[in-house]
C-alpha cells in the first residue's frame, strides 16, 4: 500500500470509530466531536475506560495494535456496562462492529470508577496473558530477538546449534511490514504449519535511528532477499511462495562489502577497494582443500582434527571400472550412493563420492581412498600439511559457474568480480553489459518497470543511460566460504531487509552429541560470549550465575526480613 492508500485507510478508520462511538462519548460526558478528531479520540477514550493515556500508543504500534484494538473494544463495552460472556465474544466475534449495536440501540449507563480488576480467576490470568505478550511483543520487535543458527555458513565464528540474542537497535528498529501477524513467530504458526501472515496490507518501509551503522566485517542478520521457499528447510518448490520483506526467512553472514565499495575475489580472498580484506581475529573462514594421503587414513585424522566436513575420493582399477555392469551401477543411481568420474591414468580412475561396503562387496571391487576435499581453516590446513600420513594439501579452487551471480558464467565463487556495491543517492551509467548486476535492485528492491530493447534500456517508458539508487545495499558472505548460500549466488542485500545485530550466545548445542549426554552437549566455553568484538570470545557465564544466586539470595533475605517485621 502506498502513503496515500494509508492515509485513506486511516480515515475511513476514524470514520467507523466516530460511527460507532459519538453518543457513549456523550453519554461518558464528552463532546461527540472529540470522538472524530484522529489521535485525540483515541487519548479521551482512554480516560473514559479508565485506561493509562499511554495505551494511545500501543493503538499505533504494528501488531501491538492487533492485541490492544480487541482489549479496547472489550474495555469500552465493559465502561457502559455491558460485562456478560456474552457481551465480550459477540464484540470479539464482530471485530467490534458490536459497539454500533451498542452506541444505537441501547439505552446504557456509564460507568465513571468501574473496578479495572477481574472477578474471576480465569479473567486475571487472560490479563496477565495479554500483558505478557504485549511486553514481549515488543522486546521482541523493537529491542532484542532470539536466533537460531541453523547452518554452518558461518562455521567455525559461529556453530551450528548456537543460539543468539540479535539486537534490534544498534542499526536502528524495524517497524514491522507485515502489520496482520501473529506475535513472536516468523512466517509460520508452530505446530499448525501454516502462514503466520496476510500478505495485505503493507506498511511502507520504516527503520528508526541506529546507534550505528553497519561496518564492514559485521556480522549481520537479514532477510533473504531471493526467498521464495516455504519452509526454511524445505526448498523442494512443492509450495513455492512470494513473501513479504519481513517474512523471509532468516539469514545470519558477515557483511565483508558496505555501500559504495568496489569489491572483488580472487583465488577466495577477499578485496576491498584493490585492498586484501582484513579479517577480525574471531573470524575463521574455512575452505575446501585437497587432500592426497599416503595410505588410507583418512578416518583417523578425520577423526583426530575433529573434521565433519569432507567428500572422499577414491581410487578404482581401471579393469574393474570399465567393466560396463560395475560403470553403470556405480553411476546410475540404483547404487547405494552415485559416484562421479574425477580424473583418471592408464592404470586406475578417481572418483568422489561415497563407496559403501554394500557397493564394493557387491561388485567383488578393490579400492584405496587417496584423497578428499576437506573443508577447513587454513591453521588446520598448515597442521595436516605436516602430517606425516598425509602427501599433499591444495587448495581448491572452483572453476566459472552459470549459479553464480549474476548467472552470466563469467565468474566462480572463488574468482567473481569486480563489482560496485551500490550506496543511496548515487548514479551508475547502465549499459547492456553491467544491467544483469542491477536488474534485480531496479526490478525488484526498488519498484521499476525494466525493459531493454536492443541496446536500449527502458526504466518506466523511458530510455535510461543511468540509474540512481534509492537506498544502501550490502555484500554478505559467509566465513565458510565453500558452504555458504551467499551474496555470491543472489547478489546484493537491500537496506530494508536488515533484521539485527547478532550480540550474545547465550546457549550453544552440539548437533554431533546426542541428549543422553545433555552435559556434554551443551558447549559451556560459548555460553554467554559476545559474538564482535577483539580478541577470543570470552564466556561471561559464571558472572551470569553470580549474579542469579545474588539476586535470589537477596530476595530471600529481604522476604525473611519482612516477615520477622510482621
Amino acid at each position: 500500500m502506498t502513503i496515500l492508500q494509508w492515509f485513506i485507510f486511516f480515515l475511513v478508520v476514524q470514520v467507523i470509530h466516530y460511527l460507532a462511538t459519538w453518543k457513549l462519548y456523550q453519554k461518558a460526558g464528552r463532546k461527540s466531536w472529540e470522538a472524530a478528531v484522529p489521535i485525540y479520540n483515541a487519548i479521551v477514550l482512554m480516560k473514559i475506560i479508565n485506561r493509562p493515556t499511554w495505551w494511545t500508543i500501543l493503538l499505533f504500534i504494528p501488531v501491538i495494535n492487533l492485541i490492544m484494538i480487541p482489549v479496547v473494544w472489550v474495555e469500552t463495552i465493559r465502561s457502559f456496562g455491558k460485562n456478560t460472556t456474552l457481551d465480550t465474544v459477540l464484540v470479539l466475534a464482530t471485530l467490534g462492529f458490536y459497539i454500533f449495536y451498542i452506541n444505537y440501540t441501547q439505552d446504557v449507563t456509564y460507568i465513571p470508577n468501574r473496578s479495572l480488576h477481574s472477578t474471576s480467576q480465569a479473567g486475571d490470568t487472560v490479563s496477565s496473558l495479554l500483558f505478557a505478550i504485549v511486553v514481549a511483543t515488543l522486546v521482541h520487535t523493537y529491542v532484542m530477538q532470539p536466533f537460531t543458527i541453523p547452518t554452518s555458513s558461518l562455521e567455525k565464528s559461529l556453530l551450528v546449534g548456537d543460539f543468539l540474542f540479535v539486537s534490534k537497535f544498534h542499526y536502528g528498529a524495524r517497524t514491522p511490514m507485515t502489520p496482520i501477524a501473529a506475535p513472536m513467530v516468523h512466517d509460520t504458526l508452530p505446530l499448525l504449519n501454516v502462514k503466520s501472515y496476510t500478505k495485505w496490507p503493507q506498511l511502507p518501509y520504516f527503520r528508526f535511528p541506529g546507534f550505528q551503522k553497519i561496518e564492514r566485517n559485521d556480522i549481520v542478520v537479514f532477510n533473504w532477499p531471493v526467498d521464495t521457499v516455504y519452509q526454511f528447510f524445505d526448498r523442494s518448490g512443492r509450495k513455492a511462495v512470494l513473501k513479504p520483506i519481513d517474512k523471509k526467512s532468516n539469514y545470519v553472514k558477515r557483511c565483508v562489502g558496505i555501500p559504495g565499495d568496489n569489491l572483488s575475489i580472487k583465488d577466495g580472498a577477499i578485496y576491498i577497494n584493490n585492498e586484501i580484506l582484513v579479517l577480525p581475529e574471531r573470524a575463521r573462514p574455512q575452505f575446501h582443500y585437497q587432500v592426497i594421503f599416503k595410505e588410507p587414513a583418512y578416518s583417523a585424522v578425520l577423526e583426530e582434527n575433529k573434521m565433519n566436513e569432507y567428500l572422499p575420493y577414491y581410487s578404482i582399477p581401471r579393469t574393474i571400472w570399465d567393466k560396463p555392469e560395475v560403470k553403470a551401477y556405480l553411476t546410475s543411481g540404483t547404487s547405494t550412493t552415485h559416484l562421479a568420474e574425477v580424473t583418471r591414468d592408464s592404470t586406475n580412475v578417481v572418483v568422489h563420492g561415497t563407496i559403501t561396503q554394500e557397493d564394493y562387496t557387491k561388485l567383488g571391487m578393490n579400492y584405496s581412498q587417496l584423497a578428499g576435499e576437506i573443508n577447513m581453516t587454513e591453521a588446520l590446513k598448515n597442521k595436516i600439511a605436516t602430517d606425516p600420513r598425509v602427501l599433499s594439501v591444495t587448495k581448491v579452487i572452483n572453476e566459472k559457474d552459470k549459479s553464480v551471480f549474476p548467472q552470466t558464467g563469467e565468474w566462480s565463487i572463488d574468482n567473481f568480480g569486480p563489482i560496485h556495491i551500490p550506496a543511496a543517492g548515487k548514479q551508475v551509467a547502465l549499459t547492456t553489459e553491467n544491467l544483469p548486476l542491477y536488474k534485480r535492485i531496479i526490478e525488484v528492491y526498488e519498484n521499476n518497470d525494466l525493459k531493454v530493447n536492443g541496446n536500449q534500456i527502458l526504466i518506466n517508458g523511458q530510455v535510461a543511460t543511468n540509474y540512481t539508487f534509492q537506498q544502501n545495499y550490502y555484500w554478505m558472505m559467509g566465513d565458510n566460504r565453500h558452504r555458504s548460500e551467499d551474496s555470491r549466488y543472489w547478489g546484493f542485500v537491500p537496506a530494508d531487509h536488515i533484521v539485527g545485530k547478532p550480540v550474545l550466545i547465550w546457549m550453544s548445542l552440539d548437533q554431533n552429541v546426542p541428549w543422553g549426554k545433555a552435559f556434554d552437549k551443551i558447549r559451556w566455553e560459548r555460553l554467554f560470549t559476545t559474538v564482535g568484538g577483539d580478541g577470543q570470545p570470552y564466556s561471561y557465564f559464571k558472572f551470569f550465575l553470580i549474579a542469579l544466586v545474588a539476586y535470589f539470595g537477596i530476595t530471600f533475605y529481604l522476604k525473611k526480613k519482612k516477615q520477622k517485621a510482621n
